[in-house]
């Protein structure tokens, strides 16, 4: 049994309102305080308190690469022999172009994505893992973007109220 309090109410209003983009203002806790109707006190204590629980890992930007001239991605799925994972997905996280990785109950076990200023790009910090781990690339699968489709995850964490579609609240759609 779990020592940590569920979040309630005021808590998901806060998660919610964190999935929507933060005013780049002088006070942006305090703006996101007001439009949750909560002091910026009561915001930044919660917040800390989600934290500590492990529910928020880190407040970050979403970046859209090819305004920073990446105009290059894929995704990567790699079979790792087993008993390798860590060590492999240790030099995966090592490259910069490398936004994240993930481990599956698959053949190919752990996947990536790669961000590029080119193609060029892409394969040579490819061929980087693939040389300091010893995977040859046979054993690689490798998933070019060809069109994004989907640019946002949000997880709607309100119920709707009635009259209300799923995932909309006060705050805007989720």
């Amino acid at each position: 049994m779990s020592s940590r309090p569920a979040p309630d109410a005021t808590d998901l209003a806060i998660l919610d309102a964190l999935q929507d983009d933060i005013p780049l203002v002088p006070r942006p806790w305090e703006a996101v305080a007001e439009r949750l109707g909560i002091t910026e006190a009561v915001l930044l204590a919660r917040m800390k308190r989600l934290e500590e629980a492990g529910i928020i890992r880190g407040i970050s930007p979403v970046l859209e690469s090819r305004h920073l001239g990446l105009h290059a991605a894929t995704l990567v799925a790699l079979h790792v022999p087993d008993g390798r994972t860590e060590e492999v997905a240790d030099v995966i996280s090592s490259c910069p172009e490398v936004s994240h990785n993930f481990m599956r109950e698959h053949y190919y076990s752990l996947w990536f994505t790669i961000a590029a200023k080119d193609r060029a790009g892409v394969s040579r910090v490819l061929y980087k893992i693939l040389e300091q781990t010893g995977i040859p690339a046979s054993d690689m699968l490798d998933l070019p973007t060809v069109q994004k489709i989907k640019i946002a995850v949000r997880f709607p964490l309100l119920r709707a109220r009635p009259g209300e579609r799923p995932g909309e609240d006060d705050y805007g759609p989720g």
